[in-house]
């Protein structure tokens, strides 16, 4: 006997304003807790709609929301931030408004205390390999590969 939980509209429509009250979430995953409730793309359509007209799901709100917690919580770089938005289906015009939350200063003070705590962290004798580990791991962060070459040049000429 197979016993899958079946929802009416209006009990998915509930279950997933507490679902966007909790925490800010982007089209695509509602889209997908709505496919697993096993809604019907019509249902899905009028929930949607539904979600969007009471202002639980706003996809700025949520763009600017991950940009600023992956920064500040993660100490993601720009381009990680982008691909991962990128990834979650959210226009470009979201985006860019997403990455003006993250402030010049705040971005390049995180960058460069990441970089020299990981830095003085390392416990590699060989310098070449100190190097690739440390910019692999900036680079994955997401930061610029410029400005990962610039630090890099910088703490090996402090040595």
């Amino acid at each position: 006997m197979n016993s899958v939980k079946t929802y009416t509209v209006d009990e998915a429509k509930q279950k997933l304003e507490y679902y966007c009250a909790y925490q800010e979430r982007c089209h695509y995953e509602v889209v997908e807790k709505l496919r697993l409730m096993r809604m019907i793309p019509e249902a899905i359509d009028l929930i949607i709609v539904h979600l969007l007209d009471n202002n639980f799901l706003n996809e700025e709100r949520f763009a600017c929301s991950f940009a600023r917690g992956k920064h500040r919580i993660k100490s993601w770089g720009k381009i990680r931030i982008v691909n991962e938005l990128k990834f979650r289906s959210i226009s470009k015009y979201n985006i860019d408004i997403a990455l003006k939350e993250i402030e010049a200063e705040e971005y390049f003070s995180t960058f460069h205390k990441l970089a020299d705590n990981h830095w003085q962290n390392m416990h590699e004798r060989d310098s070449l390999k100190k190097r690739k580990k440390f910019c692999d791991f900036l680079l994955r962060k997401g930061y610029e590969s410029n400005m990962i070459y610039e630090k890099v040049k910088d703490l090996e000429a402090n040595l």
